[in-house]
C-alpha cells in the first residue's frame, strides 16, 4: 500500500517535455505513484507513442501535445482542459534545450531561444496552472532548474541564466502563491545519463571530468529524479515552498 503522505491517486499531473528523457522518467514516475499524467511534447506522433507505451505499462496518461513557447497554445490547451474537466493538480516545467557557444559568438536570436524555452515557458505555464489552482486552493508546481541554477560554466550563458531565474521564478511563484495552498519548488540535476548530455557522456575527457568531480563518482541517471519528484508533487511537502532540490550526487557541496 502506497503511504498516504506519497500517494497521488485521483491527482493529474501535466509534464512538459515528458516524451522522452528526465521528463519521461518523472512522468513514470508520478504514474507509478497513483496519478494521471498528461504527456508534452512537441513532436504529436512521439507524444502520442510514449502514451501508448506508459497505457501498456498500466499508467493512466492522455496526450498534450504543445509547444512550451507558443503561448496562444499554452492558453488553447488549458482551456481544452477545462472543457473536458480536467484540472492540473500537479505541474512539472520540465521542457528546456541546451546550446553551447562562447558568449562572444552567441547570437541574441540563440540567446533568446533558450531563455524563451527554458525560462519563460515556466512562467507562462505556471501562471495559467496557478489561475485554475487559486480558487481549488491546492497545487503543486515543480520547476526543473540545474545546477547551474547556483554555479556558472563556460559556453552555457543562456542556459545558465534561464536556470538560475528558474531559482527565482521558484521563489517568487512561493511568495504570491503559497497563501493560495500551491507549493512551488524545483529541482536541480546535476550532470545525467541523457540523450541532452550524449556528446559530453562520449566526450572521455568530460566524462573523467563529471567523475571526478561528483563526489559519487558517476553520472546520475533520469529515474534517480523520481523520488525528489513524487515528494514535491505529494502531500508530504505541504509545507515546503520556494525551494531547490539539487539531486547531484553532492556535486554542488564540494569544492
Amino acid at each position: 500500500m502506497t503511504n498516504p503522505l506519497f500517494d497521488l491517486t485521483g491527482r493529474t499531473a501535466l509534464v512538459t517535455g515528458s516524451s522522452r528523457g528526465l521528463g519521461r522518467a518523472m512522468a513514470e514516475g508520478l504514474a507509478a505513484a497513483g496519478a494521471r499524467i498528461l504527456v508534452n511534447g512537441t513532436d504529436p506522433a512521439r507524444v502520442n507513442v510514449a502514451v501508448a507505451e506508459m497505457r501498456a505499462a498500466g499508467f493512466q496518461a492522455d496526450p498534450a501535445a504543445f509547444d512550451v513557447t507558443d503561448e496562444a497554445r499554452i492558453k488553447k490547451a488549458f482551456a481544452g482542459f477545462d472543457a473536458a474537466g480536467i484540472a492540473v493538480d500537479i505541474l512539472v516545467n520540465n521542457a528546456g534545450i541546451q546550446l553551447r557557444k562562447p558568449m562572444v559568438e552567441l547570437e541574441t536570436a540563440d540567446w533568446q531561444r533558450v531563455i524563451d524555452t527554458n525560462l519563460t515557458s515556466a512562467f507562462v505555464i505556471g501562471r495559467e496552472a496557478a489561475k485554475r489552482m487559486i480558487p481549488r486552493g491546492h497545487g503543486k508546481i515543480i520547476n526543473i532548474g540545474s545546477l547551474t541554477s547556483a554555479l556558472a560554466r563556460a559556453t552555457v550563458a543562456p542556459y545558465t541564466v534561464a536556470k538560475g531565474g528558474i531559482k527565482m521564478l521558484t521563489q517568487a511563484m512561493a511568495a504570491e502563491w503559497a497563501e493560495h495552498g500551491i507549493q512551488s519548488n524545483a529541482i536541480g540535476p546535476g550532470y545525467m545519463l541523457t540523450d541532452m548530455n550524449q556528446a559530453l557522456i562520449d566526450n572521455p575527457t568530460f566524462d573523467a571530468w563529471v567523475k571526478g568531480r561528483t563526489p559519487a563518482k558517476r553520472w546520475g541517471k533520469p529515474e534517480e529524479l523520481i523520488g525528489a519528484a513524487v515528494f514535491l508533487a505529494a502531500p508530504a511537502s505541504n509545507y515546503v515552498n520556494g525551494q531547490i532540490i539539487y539531486v547531484d550526487g553532492g556535486m554542488i557541496s564540494v569544492l
